[in-house]
């Protein structure tokens, strides 16, 4: 596929084609963490939901892409749960098909269908779409938008912005806490002020839905609040390893050569490309951590954009008897990136480490899965309903 795409990128015409075939590159290896991004100039000139006078925002209910926000002014032009059933002719699978899935790193199949769909309209200014509306009534219209910066900021329906750390109470004994970023140790100082009101609480909800990860310290940093155990278990992680006199021999080595043999086993899977190095496994003792705990029938909230570091949160809680999950499987992606420049001020990255349960078990591709699955659909969207939340504080009514 290098040498492959060695001869494509001498032919691209610019330095946005370029860089879109080197996204294209890059979602072969199916990872959520390997990319390739535009430099700013570029990136500056790239839009998805901005079109001049309109601003759209498009999401994934069941397969279809659905119109979830419009800019204000155009709130009673275009429908909220409009779908788009067409794209310049094509049908609008066949245009995701054709001109978005190729270019979408990711390593799990429901993330896949997700930004392919939120990502549908991507396009450098200028770009033109003809679309085919269905709205809820069923009426069918065209609409023709073409990409250029939307000077309108306010959209419809209004979002609140997005705090790191947000806390309310559901009912007189159930508490909400909501993780949104393990990125800033901010958090930590956040969630300090909350924890006398946290006491309180008899049932606890915690939501990671909108976590897409950040630093995994930060995750076990809060998990210790929530647990009286006094050792830790955190993901195992390994890494290639490729000793290139390993890979030698290899090419001599039969897989009947490796019984017995550390050596000839080395170098069989060396020469086939997957000899692994394993990280040493470290658990984390909290023997000595003069904190107050808070170990109480508890829910953790997840969905496809629970990610990385809030995996590995997740990972914590996995041995813990009074914590369940409810909601959709996880972004199923995390590991240490190799980041690096690219041309012209683009950067790159490429994931060098694979993470799995501590009993070797896989979520990477998978996600991690929920104990109790509930999905929230166009009619939840459109009636304002949290479906997952709501399940959660009936759950937790029975305990």
């Amino acid at each position: 596929m290098y040498l492959k795409y060695i001869g494509e990128a001498q032919e691209t015409k610019n330095d946005y084609e370029y860089y879109r075939l080197l996204q294209k590159f890059s979602a072969f290896l199916k990872d959520g963490h390997t990319n390739a991004w535009f430099p700013k100039e570029i990136q500056d000139n790239v839009f998805i939901s901005d079109f001049g006078n309109y601003k759209i925002v498009v999401d994934n209910f069941e397969g279809k892409a659905i119109i979830t926000k419009v800019n204000w002014s155009k709130r009673k032009e275009i429908q909220i749960g409009t779908e788009i059933t067409r794209v310049n002719e094509l049908t609008t699978q066949e245009h995701i098909d054709k001109n978005v899935l190729p270019y979408i790193s990711t390593s799990t199949k429901h993330l896949l269908e997700d930004l392919s769909i939120s990502n549908m309209l991507e396009g450098y200014v200028g770009a033109a779409f003809d679309l085919e509306l269905k709205a809820p009534s069923g009426e069918m219209r065209t609409i023709k938008l073409v990409h250029s910066k939307t000077k309108e900021k306010d959209l419809y329906p209004a979002t609140d912005k997005e705090k790191l750390l947000e806390f309310k109470w559901l009912t007189e004994n159930i508490a909400y806490v909501a993780f949104n970023s393990f990125s800033d140790w901010d958090i930590m100082d956040l969630f300090d002020n909350k924890l006398s009101e946290i006491h309180k609480a008899k049932r606890l909800i915690i939501d990671l839905r909108k976590n897409s990860g950040g630093e995994g310290n930060i995750a076990r940093e809060l998990f210790k609040y929530l647990t009286s155990d006094t050792i830790l278990y955190g993901s195992k992680s390994q890494s290639r390893l490729h000793i290139p006199t390993f890979k030698a021999w290899g090419a001599w080595t039969k897989a009947t050569d490796t019984l017995k043999n550390v050596w000839q086993k080395q170098a069989y899977l060396t020469y086939h490309d997957q000899y692994y190095y394993n990280f040493p496994y470290e658990s984390y003792s909290t023997v000595n951590l003069d904190i107050s705990r808070i170990e109480i029938p508890t829910v953790i909230l997840i969905g496809h954009g629970t990610a990385s570091a809030a995996e590995d949160f997740l990972i914590y809680t996995s041995n813990q008897e009074n914590i369940i999950k409810i909601g959709e499987p996880t972004f199923g992606s995390t590991g240490q990136p190799f980041s690096f420049e690219l041309p012209n001020g683009g950067t790159g990255r490429v994931c060098t480490k694979k993470d799995t349960y501590p009993d070797g078990k896989e979520f990477v591709g998978y996600g991690i899965q929920p104990d109790i699955t509930v999905k929230k659909t166009l009619t939840d969207y459109l009636d304002a309903k949290d479906p997952a939340l709501e399940k959660a504080i009936e759950y937790l009514k029975t305990k």
